[in-house]
């Protein structure tokens, strides 16, 4: 007789294989969990385009949105997108939206929870720790999972300029979030487990809502798919060794401070290395002057914005990924380098310190630009230099990265499951 499959009522705010970022981690979550148990799942109507191009995936559940929601969406999208991105504000003024979202939830599964018609109830996404989820009130006698939630990670205290850049005057909406949002503190103080997607958030939810541990479990958000997985080819030419930088363009992701460390290499040193930058975005303009001004046209080369499913070749020509993002909550990317065996050089605030342990590559502290460019430097010097450290680092990044995997972050979320239905 076969074993019967636990019932989930899966929520993901945000589920949409078309998308990058947090939709595409609720996405492969969902995929990946529906093979392990009996998923109900409930999403936006924004994603039901997307999700229906794929026929597997059938008796989703769509939550409408109302014509004031979607005014209110272009009008707030265009007011905080006047010049660089604010994003503080963006997410502090589309609470209203994502709380049509809840209430609907709410309304349309109460009863069923209620009525014990699901074994578990686990919410996805938002992953930002700042969201109630209603629903939690139906799940008296249903374990209620929140999470992985991750962000709350301030800028580092030498990188005040750049949070200036990012619109971090505007983070006090989250202390008043808490205070102001209805169910906000009901939410976590009630769920009987919350997953945090880094060591940093994890303490902050314990501080601020006095969870006991046992409560809070550290889960890393971000998973990497099979087609990521690729045996480092070592080259042994040595004659050009390939640096990569993959990510958004804006302030807080660092690729000027790779420009520049690489401006302080050698002659010799900048005639063995070629950096390619991957991605988009409004500092890259003032990238392009920065690499002329410098001279260093014939070493850096830009790519523009590239698919994400199409990176992977730019990760299997590299030999080592520089991305020392200052204030990085999941970085994926890290994780897609690491599994085509490149040691990463990363900056230690966030989930990527996390990620990159002593064996992989090295995990700077950003105590100021100055210090973070300066040590990006000597471990660039370091891995172009030593053949032998970067193969011996390519081979434990695969062995590092392989609990990432989709599946086995499924199977490892279905353990929880089982724990709670104990």
């Amino acid at each position: 007789m076969s074993k019967k499959k636990t019932k989930v009522l899966l929520i993901i705010e945000q589920c949409n294989p078309d998308w990058s970022s947090v939709p595409l981690v609720g996405y492969n979550f969902y995929c990946e969990i529906n093979q392990l148990c009996d998923v109900t799942l409930v999403t936006h109507i924004r994603n039901k385009k997307a999700l229906e191009k794929r026929p597997e995936h059938q008796g989703v559940t769509y939550i409408d949105e109302s014509q004031f929601s979607k005014v209110y969406h272009k009008i707030i999208a265009t007011l905080t997108s006047i010049g660089r991105k604010n994003w503080p504000l963006y997410i502090a003024l589309s609470y209203p939206i994502y709380e049509e979202f809840n209430n609907q939830v709410y309304q349309k599964f109460k009863d069923r929870v209620l009525g014990k018609e699901y074994d578990i109830v686990h919410v996805i996404t938002p992953m930002m720790p700042r969201y109630p989820a209603k629903i939690i009130r139906a799940c008296q006698n249903t374990p209620f999972i929140l999470g992985p939630v991750n962000g709350g990670v301030p800028f580092p205290s030498g990188f005040q300029k750049v949070a200036r850049q990012e619109f971090a005057y505007f983070n006090f909406l989250r202390a008043i979030g808490r205070k102001l949002i209805p169910g906000y503190v009901e939410t976590y103080q009630k769920a009987d487990k919350i997953l945090a997607g880094s060591t940093y958030t994890l303490n902050l939810i314990k501080d601020l809502f006095k969870i006991p541990k046992e409560h809070l479990e550290l889960f890393y958000e971000n998973g990497i798919s099979e087609n990521f997985f690729h045996q480092k080819i070592i080259n042994q030419n040595n004659s050009v060794i390939n640096l990569l930088f993959v990510g958004r363009l804006v302030p807080y992701k660092g690729a000027d401070m790779v420009i520049d460390a690489i401006r302080n290499l050698s002659d010799d040193l900048k005639n063995k290395i070629k950096l390619t930058i991957v991605g988009d975005g409004s500092e890259k303009v003032n990238l392009e002057n920065q690499v002329k001004n410098l001279g260093l046209e014939n070493i850096v080369n830009f790519t523009g914005w590239i698919k994400q499913n199409e990176t992977v070749k730019y990760y299997k020509q590299a030999d080592i990924f520089c991305f020392p993002s200052i204030r990085e909550f999941g970085g994926a990317v890290v994780l897609e380098a690491m599994a085509c065996g490149l040691p990463c050089i990363v900056a230690n605030n966030g989930g990527i310190g996390e990620y990159v342990t002593p064996e992989t590559g090295f995990s700077i502290e950003p105590k100021s630009k100055e210090y973070l460019v300066k040590k990006l430097t000597e471990k660039i010097l370091v891995l172009v230099e030593n053949q032998e450290l970067r193969e011996k680092m390519s081979a434990k990044c695969y062995e590092r990265v392989e609990e990432f995997e989709w599946s086995k972050k499924a199977e490892k979320m279905v353990d929880i499951y089982q724990e709670l239905l104990k």
